[in-house]
């Protein structure tokens, strides 16, 4: 296993992911009494959510070169989302309001747009582009993985998630987040810009 590519996508995708904040909302749009519903969306949400991110990031890089899209214009734009989610994460207020309706959330909004979003599908593609061999391959595929169990786990914790790390915690985690996703957004377009001007320099 490629540890570096390992780390790196690990941190990438926590980041954009945010497994406790992904938590304490999945908290509010579940019952909170219903253990048996709670298991069974955050299981169903973690195994969408990861089974679009590897497809979309092992296949989704044919698919725009089908479309005549290069992967530099793709980091640029891509870098511009994301950045565009990390201004929202460091200056919107996050609603979470309890609720006791039992309804299905696993598809929509947990796994999309929360957990295989644009900006996380984006990466995924990104990361995939850059990894050199089979073994980084597999190394970001197992990123994948571990960062939705993680993910899962907060889920089904996530009325204890919620009781110690309360809304303050979030608050700050949100937005320091926020702030490293942002400096990963313009690493992004700096690569794609630099990329695209080579040739011509």
């Amino acid at each position: 296993m490629d540890i570096a590519a390992y780390l790196n996508a690990m941190i990438a995708l926590f980041v954009i992911i945010d497994p406790i904040g992904a938590a304490l909302i999945f908290h509010s749009l579940v019952p909170v009494d219903d253990m048996r519903h709670r298991i069974k969306m955050a299981v169903k949400a973690a195994l969408i959510s990861s089974t679009l991110l590897i497809l979309f990031g092992n296949f989704g890089e044919p698919l725009l070169h089908k479309l005549g899209i290069s992967i530099d214009a793709l980091r640029i734009s891509g870098g511009i989302l994301l950045f565009y989610t990390a201004f929202h994460m460091i200056t919107k207020d996050a609603e979470h309001s309890s609720t006791t309706e039992r309804k299905d959330i696993a598809v929509f909004p947990m796994s999309i747009p929360m957990l295989a979003g644009p900006g996380s599908l984006t990466l995924a593609i990104l990361l995939y582009s850059k990894a050199a061999d089979y073994e980084s391959s597999l190394s970001i595929t197992l990123a994948i993985l571990t960062i939705s169990a993680a993910t899962l786990i907060m889920m089904i914790l996530s009325r204890y998630v919620k009781r110690v790390i309360g809304r303050t915690g979030d608050d700050i985690l949100r937005r320091f987040l926020g702030v490293i996703l942002a400096a990963l957004a313009i690493q992004f377009v700096h690569d794609g810009i630099v990329n695209l001007i080579q040739p011509v320099l």
